[in-house]
């Protein structure tokens, strides 16, 4: 059965209209407040939130479906996606739900759902709590609703990204870009009290700038501090730092991809890395799995979306994992991508190998690749594409093995991405701007 409101990473979509409308929001606490009596006789859940200004209603229309089914409601407040997966893990909680759409504009929203384990809901489970969302939002009545704030669960957060650091971060210069998001009242305190000399922008959030021109999406904001500044490295966090991008010292972009290189040959040293492996999705460049073969590392790609990716690392005991966007998992801390751990992991082989993240990237050259988003009016099946088929063969028949092509819809908005990569940034071109063209044809919004 299709799912109608749950995509790769939870429900979400314009704050105000379904499915992210109050009613909605409160049959999900609703739904959610039933499932998680059936697994504690006093259950309670945990809500979390980034910027957004649609974030503290909907946190009150979910709590008031809690209440409804009778279910104690705890109000983290202004938190990370990891630090609400890792409360709800450590904490005596059913259930969390972080209130983000990551890297998306203020105007959407998310709600993202994780169980006791910390992970996020498995697909069945998702699509059982939506047919009962379904039907508790008809007609549902939102009634007003106070949040019971707890505040000591940043604290508890953070208490664990310290303790999974053994070294001083003195006398290194960094740059912080929070996405006017999740990581403005965190991430500086977190370096700052490891010893860094630091430097922050994207921390001043109004509700409506979150991700707007800076964080992750948008690293040339941190490198421009990070060269005028001469800092040893930038830090871009996106909206709810489940994710983190990085520039090295010389203003190079130092992606999901690279920091998988950097952490898996770390890993290895240590004899930390089971299989010699490490877990990507389709997207991640053909650059890193050359430079994983050379270090006698496999790389297992997965569908897009860090929930695949852990599905895989748990499925094959994989330690490490995550994709090109900047989700990095590490599997012996945490349940979920992280920014501010990923940012730790990058620093540690820093000051443990004193080389300089370019340094540390030695070795991983990107091959050209094109991303083009199509905005589509309807999904399709691919094979039902007669005219976009033929264009992809052209393209697989033009760089043999040396390139790749992948299209595939969006989980979380209405377009088609078709990417290609290859040895020849002009063949890589071409063919991704004429696949796009075919489906725009096909399926396009006119």
């Amino acid at each position: 059965m299709a799912r109608q409101l749950f995509g790769t990473d939870g429900i979400r979509g314009l704050a105000g209209e379904a499915p992210l409308d109050p009613q909605t929001a409160w049959a999900l606490g609703s739904a959610l407040g039933s499932w998680a009596k059936g697994k504690a006789d006093s259950p309670r859940v945990l809500l979390g939130l980034d910027t957004r200004e649609s974030g503290r209603w909907l946190a009150e229309a979910v709590a008031a479906g809690l209440a409804a089914a009778g279910v104690e409601a705890h109000f983290a407040g202004l938190l990370t996606t990891p630090g609400v997966a890792y409360n709800t893990k450590h904490g005596p909680y059913v259930a969390g739900v972080m209130i983000s759409a990551s890297h998306n504009p203020y105007q959407d929203n998310g709600l993202k759902v994780f169980d006791h384990s910390g992970y996020k809901l498995p697909d069945e489970q998702e699509l059982v709590l939506e047919q009962e969302i379904l039907r508790l939002r008809e007609g549902a009545t939102v009634p007003p609703f106070e949040l019971p704030w707890h505040g000591e669960l940043a604290d508890h957060y953070l208490e664990f990204l310290r303790g999974s650091f053994g070294h001083s971060l003195h006398g290194l210069k960094i740059a912080i870009d929070c996405a006017h998001g999740a990581a403005t009242p965190l991430a500086p305190r977190l370096f700052g009290e490891l010893g860094a000399e630091l430097i922050v922008i994207g921390n001043e959030p109004t509700g409506r700038n979150i991700n707007d021109g800076v964080g992750a999406l948008h690293p040339d904001a941190v490198r421009a501090v990070v060269l005028r500044e001469g800092a040893d490295l930038g830090i871009a966090f996106d909206g709810d730092a489940d994710r983190a991008m990085f520039i090295s010292s010389s203003g190079a972009l130092v992606d999901g991809d690279a920091v998988l290189l950097i952490a898996a040959r770390l890993l290895k040293s240590r004899n930390r890395l089971p299989g010699d492996c490490v877990v990507s999705t389709v997207m991640s460049n053909l650059g890193l799995e050359v430079a994983l073969q050379r270090e006698g590392i496999a790389l297992v790609r997965t569908g897009v979306g860090d929930k695949y990716v852990l599905e895989e690392m748990i499925r094959s005991g994989n330690t490490l994992g995550g994709e090109q966007s900047g989700h990095v998992i590490f599997s012996q801390y945490s349940t979920t991508g992280d920014g501010m751990l990923t940012a730790l992991r990058v620093l540690e082989a820093m000051v443990e190998s004193g080389k300089s993240l370019d340094e540390l990237r030695r070795g991983f050259e990107v091959y050209p690749q094109m991303l083009v988003n199509v905005k589509i009016q309807e999904r399709q099946p691919l094979e039902n594409l007669p005219e976009v088929q033929a264009r992809i063969a052209e393209c697989e028949q033009a760089f043999g093995g040396d390139g790749r092509v992948l299209v595939r819809f969006s989980g979380t908005e209405p377009l088609a991405r078709v990417m290609v990569e290859g040895n020849d940034l002009a063949k890589v071109t071409h063919h991704a701007h004429t696949i796009a063209a075919s489906l725009a044809s096909a399926i396009g919004v006119k």
